[in-house]
């Protein structure tokens, strides 16, 4: 299949997709594990992208365009939060995750992820401000990505981030669609691009990063090989930091992110160019990790969950992917570091950017297109 052909048929499922989504509102679905209900959260959104909850129970959603939108007591407040950071809302670019702080009620501070205008182009970034009112305050920039790694591109931000707990925070930034040959910027040490980076929470280098003392590595690197992670979160009770990863055509993945370990891309992978040329001989190499999971066709993995609720106690330990291509969620069972069952939710509703579990027990599921928030709430 020519890529011309292929990427039209991508597009007509993603029309199809969003024609379909948020029709669903109030439909009981019937799931391996008991049936749930889909209730509308929030309409009229341009692309969101992450969401968080307050602990006064506002929501905070992200649209790529470079809104921060509120939604307070079922309501879509029409005026976005002042202060946002400037963007650069190209091709996958814009304003992406947002995090609250662990202590958040505390230090009031929140976590967001935007592709930064440069002189050269965009690079991921990170800043940490506070909510006061409907303004951004005391803004500070975390990791200000270097200018001469910027590039043009609109593809491979990556970009989520997820707090271990222990006083760091890691978020990632994809290849920005370099070259898939191994002279790709994912395999260099000596820049941002390709790689998950692990920061302490004020953005300063633990000292304890993997090549924090090796000559010309960027110490902020905590992983790499990375093609376009799109999907971070914690697992509670190991601390493992999961990821997802878009593969090109096919080859997208599962991976456990670990110490200064290599995740392959472009050397190791199970996709191949949307051409249909081969990249490698062989999905594995020596010293590269191969992916606990992989997905072909590509189903455009992105956020992710693990469900810590009650309101489904079959759930409970599961990780929840969102897929964009396939337009659907995936329920994966987990046995230790291996993936045992995998259940599809949600099919041809819409492209689905993340899922979060919040306090209340039940899934928020964000919809590119159409955009628009969902949550899963048990129907017994």
């Amino acid at each position: 299949m020519g890529l011309t052909l292929f990427c039209h048929l991508i597009l007509l499922v993603a029309a199809v997709s969003a024609a379909t989504g948020g029709q669903d509102a109030g439909r009981v679905v019937e799931s391996e594990e008991g049936k749930f209900r889909i209730e509308m959260v929030a309409e009229g959104l341009e692309a969101p992208w992450g969401m968080e909850k307050l602990p006064d129970g506002r929501f905070l959603v992200t649209e790529r365009p470079g809104r921060l939108r509120v939604i307070e007591n079922g309501k879509l407040l029409e005026a976005p939060v002042e202060g946002v950071p400037e963007v650069r809302a190209k091709g996958q670019g814009g304003l992406l995750d947002i995090r609250l702080h662990p202590d958040y009620e505390k230090n009031r501070w929140l976590y967001l992820t935007f592709s930064k205008p440069l002189p050269k182009g965009t690079l991921t970034s990170v800043v940490r401000a506070r909510l006061t009112d409907n303004r951004l305050t005391d803004t500070e920039t975390l990791f200000d990505p270097p200018a001469e790694e910027a590039s043009e591109g609109g593809a491979h931000f990556g970009s989520r981030v997820v707090f271990d707990g222990k006083g760091h925070v890691f978020f990632s930034i994809g290849d920005r669609g370099d070259v898939t040959t191994p002279a790709n910027q994912a395999q260099r040490l000596d820049n941002v691009k390709g790689k998950v980076l692990r920061l302490k929470d004020d953005g300063t280098i633990p000292g304890d990063n993997p090549f924090v003392h090796q000559p010309g590595a960027n110490a902020a690197i905590w992983s790499y090989g990375n093609r376009n992670p799109q999907g971070l979160a914690i697992q509670p009770g190991s601390g493992l930091l999961w990821a997802t990863e878009h593969g090109p055509r096919g080859g997208d993945e599962l991976n456990i992110i670990r110490r200064g370990e290599n995740y392959g891309w472009p050397v190791a992978t199970y996709g191949i160019n949307y051409s249909g040329i081969p990249i490698t001989d062989s999905p594995s190499a020596p010293g590269m990790r191969d992916p606990v999971k992989q997905w072909t066709p590509s189903p455009g993995v992105c956020g992710m969950a693990f469900y810590v609720g009650d309101a489904f106690p079959g759930w409970r330990g599961n990780l929840f992917v969102a897929s964009l291509a396939q337009a659907r969620l995936f329920r994966l069972k987990l046995e230790g570091e291996t993936v045992v069952h995998q259940e599809e939710l949600l099919s041809g509703t819409g492209r689905i950017r993340d899922v979060r579990c919040f306090d209340d027990g039940t899934l928020y599921v964000i919809y590119d297109r159409p955009g628009c928030i969902v949550r899963l709430v048990p129907a017994w």
